[in-house]
């Protein structure tokens, strides 16, 4: 299916309808001022073109209309987040009133997990109160903003993390959790299990969690399901209304190409977005839009997952998000989706050539190597030579990630990324020295 040729790379380039978006991207350059293979996507995105235009278009009107911005100039900011609304319901696979932006995502995390784990307790005849249904169960060595938000969330109710978080870790000699053993593990829990907390793709391995075989699992016993998705928007063509989803949140920076440290995106499925009675951290922007500036004492939410924000839009970050958003919608993230499986394929097909080629290159693909299983990443897991291999990757004006301690991620973006960066990546293994 593959070559190992530039001749092969390029010809792949030249057949990829997606080709032309590279242009719409800025490269990062060395110091020599030779542009460089950015390959750190799933850590932060690259910088669309059509950002400084849409921030400045903001700060020409804020200049132009003062406070009165908020219903002048040319995307009042009143409705700000509404221009985000249809393009980040595309990138989630949902209901455009199931989509928010809003904030920030470990500040969504909390916010949800306030609404959507809800321990129930009984009280025995002596009159002590129990626990019922309270745990939550998630991988083990999941990203820290999901493992301090489930420590903070189950200890805020009294619980010991020990006893009311299961943690699933995978089997002896493996790296990646099996979907069985999941299902498995929440089968066990039953009617103990108040909420499965997993990530859409594993931020450190790279494996994509089966997201409609665990929802359906936790709702067959009885509890809620919830997804971070920081690595996996704009990376995987997700449906997660027709999945039945619960709740996930994200951020915008890694593959959404947003810009450092910006806003979050938030689904709520419409059962809980459309029921007023849903438990929220209301704020004066989640208020009834028609009403809101009566000022009045009652809060009474915005219909979906408008309903759970706090606060006004943060108009300047959520600009150039709109901007990336825009680029997703015109690319299409299920055409993305299927560039990204080729190119990340062969990615790993130059890898594991340069491997064999080269004996001083020592190291594991500990992605999973079915592409339905895996998204834009490989997680190499090295040996003791790993971090003089990332240097000497960085020396080739590659940007790849390190991660302690010993693995070294690199993230083939489909929306920048060419099959001929890839070939050069192949190339550098191939001549990597030790």
């Amino acid at each position: 299916m593959f070559e190992n040729t530039a001749a092969f790379a390029a010809k792949l380039d030249q057949q990829d309808t997606l080709s032309s978006f590279r242009e719409q991207f800025i490269f990062p350059k060395s110091e020599n001022g030779e542009t460089q293979i950015y390959l750190c996507g799933n850590s932060l995105g690259l910088q669309p073109k059509s950002a400084k235009q849409a921030l400045t278009e903001e700060l020409e009107d804020w200049a132009k209309w003062g406070v009165e911005g908020h219903f002048h100039g040319r995307k009042p900011w009143f409705h700000y987040h509404k221009f985000l609304t249809d393009f980040t319901a595309e990138i989630a696979g949902a209901k455009p009133h199931e989509v928010v932006v809003m904030n920030h995502l470990t500040v969504n995390l909390h916010l949800l997990m306030y609404s959507f784990y809800r321990p129930t307790f009984t009280t025995t005849p002596s009159g002590e109160r129990k626990p019922l249904r309270y745990k939550i169960i998630m991988e083990a060595g999941a990203f820290p903003s999901d493992m301090y938000a489930v420590q903070s969330q189950v200890e805020g109710y009294g619980f010991d993390y020990d006893d009311a978080v299961i943690e699933l870790t995978p089997r002896a000699g493996e790296f990646t959790l099996r979907t069985e053993d999941i299902l498995n593990a929440i089968a066990e829990a039953g009617d103990q299990l108040s909420l499965s907390f997993f990530s859409g793709v594993q931020y450190y391995t790279g494996q994509l969690f089966d997201i409609p075989a665990i929802t359906k699992a936790a709702h067959a016993v009885g509890a809620l399901a919830g997804f971070d998705l920081a690595h996996t928007a704009g990376n995987i063509d997700v449906k997660l209304h027709d999945w039945d989803v619960d709740f996930a949140a994200w951020c915008s920076y890694k593959y959404l190409n947003s810009g450092p440290g910006n806003v979050s995106g938030v689904y709520i499925h419409e059962r809980h977005g459309l029921n007023p009675e849903t438990r929220r951290m209301s704020g004066w922007w989640g208020h009834k839009e028609d009403v809101r500036f009566l000022m009045k004492r009652g809060y009474i939410p915005e219909p979906g997952a408008a309903g759970w924000q706090m606060s006004n839009a943060p108009v300047f970050g959520m600009a150039v998000h709109l901007a990336s958003l825009q680029l997703f919608h015109d690319a299409n993230i299920s055409r993305l989706r299927e560039k990204s499986k080729t190119l990340t394929g062969y990615l790993e097909y130059l890898l594991l050539q340069a491997k064999a080629e080269n004996p001083v290159l020592q190291f594991e693909i500990i992605t999973p190597n079915n592409p339905g299983e895996r998204g834009a990443q490989l997680s190499l897991l090295t040996d003791s030579k790993g971090k003089a291999l990332f240097d000497y990757l960085f020396s080739q004006n590659i940007i790849a990630d390190w991660r302690e301690p010993n693995v070294i991620r690199v993230a083939p973006a489909p929306m920048y990324n060419s099959f001929s960066d890839v070939f050069a990546v192949g190339q550098a293994f191939r001549n990597f020295k030790g």
